[in-house]
């Protein structure tokens, strides 16, 4: 979305630097501040679209940043980390991250990565027709098709889909899908989930071992690619 306001909250100079020259480039409004106590500050007061943080500020936790953010606000968040920051990507997701990328980063995985987290901020309409490459969906109709041709899927199919489109761009986790489809008693199975992604890549993929449409996220979780 261009023109949509970004906070950068990051002790680096040159990545604050870096991510000014690209957001600018892209037309985003850019906001900057080296340290968590002004990024809360600049959050309130500024009402960025989004937040790119980064969690080894100088002050204050990155963790304790996004909780606090998300006490009183949905905006989306992308964590930066480094390699070597230990930290389970899962509890990132959980604390109420959208997304996460490891330091050095691309800039263009960046930008896709803002692009989508800024669309699945705008609900998706779940009454309507949602397009990604050469997947339809009819919520309606409960159909889908593949470049035109219907594909025929499963009740639990269905639902792993449904949920993966209602978080497309971002990563839905393990546990967060086999809780929705089978119950908190279900959350350590993931081989139920991963036969049913096995499945589900078979019917939408054109290459099922190299998908493109539904991406693992190893030991976190998978994520539907918007096109």
């Amino acid at each position: 979305m261009k023109g949509a306001r970004i906070l950068v909250i990051d002790d680096e100079p040159a990545i604050r630097r870096l991510l000014k020259l690209s957001l600018e480039a892209e037309g985003y409004d850019f906001i900057e501040a080296s340290q968590g106590k002004d990024g809360l500050t600049a959050a309130a007061t500024m009402r960025p679209d989004l937040i790119i943080l980064d969690l080894g500020l100088p002050d204050i936790d990155g963790i304790a940043i996004l909780k606090n953010l998300r006490e009183w606000s949905n905006v989306p968040v992308i964590i930066l980390t480094v390699k070597d920051f230990d930290i389970d990507k899962v509890t990132l997701l959980d604390a109420g991250a959208d997304d996460y990328l490891t330091k050095p980063f691309s800039v263009p995985e960046l930008l896709a990565r803002i692009r989508a987290a800024i669309r699945h901020s705008q609900p998706i309409d779940m009454e309507a027709v949602f397009r990604s490459g050469d997947l339809e969906i009819d919520f309606s109709a409960r159909t889908v098709s593949i470049a035109g041709e219907s594909v025929k899927l499963t009740v639990t199919e269905y639902d792993i889909l449904r949920i993966l489109v209602r978080y497309a761009g971002k990563v839905v986790t393990q546990g967060h899908l086999l809780k929705e489809i089978w119950g908190p008693h279900a959350v350590g199975q993931t081989q139920y989930l991963r036969v049913y992604i096995g499945q589900l890549r078979k019917k939408l993929e054109k290459d099922p071992s190299h998908p493109r449409l539904i991406i693992t996220e190893p030991g976190v979780g998978y994520r539907l690619i918007l096109a």
